[in-house]
């Protein structure tokens, strides 16, 4: 029996462009300490070994201080740490694997799966890994079936653990991708003992592919996108001869891990848009949460400023807080008596009647004119002086 830990597309060294310089600093560190955390989960589970498939690195040009923060992460991993080339980070000729920054400094437990050469972990005898590298971003063949033809049936009482990295064809819209791994292929190799178990990358999103329970994608350990359904876990690993393997989905940080949420909100009342505040509010651990919003309803102009300035208050307490224009339709209504209300006069009042018979009517005009009705009495409503105060 051995146990070991599955987990993939660290993505190292990945920016995001939506994130301030600040939140951006966070969010590349946190990625480093989670794989000190993926070592105190080895130590913790007695796991034999780390199996990485696929995308350790974002790309092969990721900066040389993230390489050095990464192996130094790595040397703190108690056991063999087995990496294999992804999409991102393939084993051509500017390969981060082979330069000397990587090689230099690879700790002597962490090792690079270059060749589908069976590899034996220190201390898991009768296991061997063979992994299943990305030559280049765009192969033509899949590799994983072309690795797996090449295998014999394992002796008896041996355990063999193939690392890949891509899509699966029974996840893709297109199945007529040369590069898709083909499941069918994978089953057979499951029911002739050619492997006990496919350790795969790419998908970011935990997901068990087939019956067998031995075709699992471990889901990226720290979240990287909209749309990913359950990242941030490692799986752990038991496998023993003649037994299905064992499966546990560790996550790797507490409820206080990075997020991307898609929120909507329908705001047509200044009671809408308070109930909405009160939303973001309640919101935890804001400072690793990445917000979309989408936006819907019509809103007068005083109702509007104070959405503008829930907005403004939020997006100091939130990693990002943008709104995702496409799917937004927040119509600004003129308001009749807004310019007699605010006081406006001179210049100011002329240029609100302008921009007031401009909203009025339809078009992208109309729009342009309501925004800027509104970012005009915002303006006006921040020189006025507070209620009960007085001009000297």
């Amino acid at each position: 029996m051995v146990r070991f830990l599955h987990t993939s597309d660290w993505q190292l060294g990945m920016t995001r462009h939506f994130l301030s310089e600040e939140a951006q600093a966070r969010f590349t560190q946190d990625r480093i300490d989670g794989i000190r955390r993926i070592g105190e989960l080895a130590r913790a589970h007695d796991a034999a070994f780390v199996v990485v498939a696929g995308d350790v690195f974002e790309s092969n040009q990721v900066a040389r201080q993230t390489v050095v923060r990464a192996l130094e992460a790595m040397a703190a991993i108690p056991v063999p740490v087995l990496l294999l080339p992804g999409n991102h980070d393939p084993l051509d000729a500017a390969s981060v694997y082979r330069a000397p920054t990587f090689v230099q400094r690879r700790p002597r437990q962490v090792s690079v799966l270059e060749e589908p050469t069976p590899i034996v972990p220190d201390a898991a005898s009768g296991v061997e890994v063979i992994g299943v590298p990305w030559g280049n971003k765009q192969p033509l063949v899949d590799l994983v079936a072309a690795q797996l033809r090449a295998l014999a049936p394992c002796a008896p009482g041996r355990l063999r653990i193939v690392v890949g990295h891509g899509c699966v064809d029974a996840l893709a819209p297109d199945r007529s991708r040369p590069e898709l791994i083909r499941c069918a292929e994978v089953d057979a190799a499951l029911a002739d003992g050619r492997l006990q178990y496919l350790a795969l990358g790419d998908r970011h999103s935990t997901t068990a592919i087939g019956d067998s329970g031995a075709v699992w994608y471990s889901g990226a350990p720290v979240a990287t996108d909209f749309g990913e359904i359950d990242p941030g876990n490692v799986l752990l690993v038991e496998l023993a001869a003649g037994a299905p393997p064992v499966v546990t989905s560790l996550p790797l940080v507490d409820a206080g891990g990075w997020r991307f949420l898609d929120e909507q909100a329908a705001l047509n009342s200044g009671a809408d848009v308070e109930v909405f505040a009160t939303r973001l509010a309640a919101m935890p651990h804001k400072e690793r949460a990445i917000l979309r919003l989408r936006l819907v309803g019509s809103l007068a102009l005083d109702a509007h400023a104070r959405l503008e300035q829930v907005l403004d208050e939020s997006r100091e307490l939130f990693a990002s807080l943008q709104i995702w224009a496409r799917h937004t339709d927040l119509v600004v209504l003129p308001d009749a008596d807004g310019g007699d209300a605010l006081g406006l006069s001179g210049y100011a009042r002329q240029a609100w009647d302008e921009l007031d018979s401009t909203a009025r009517g339809e078009g992208e005009d109309a729009a342009e004119a309501r925004d800027a009705l509104a970012l005009l009495f915002r303006l006006a409503r921040r020189q006025q002086p507070a209620e009960g105060s007085r001009t000297p």
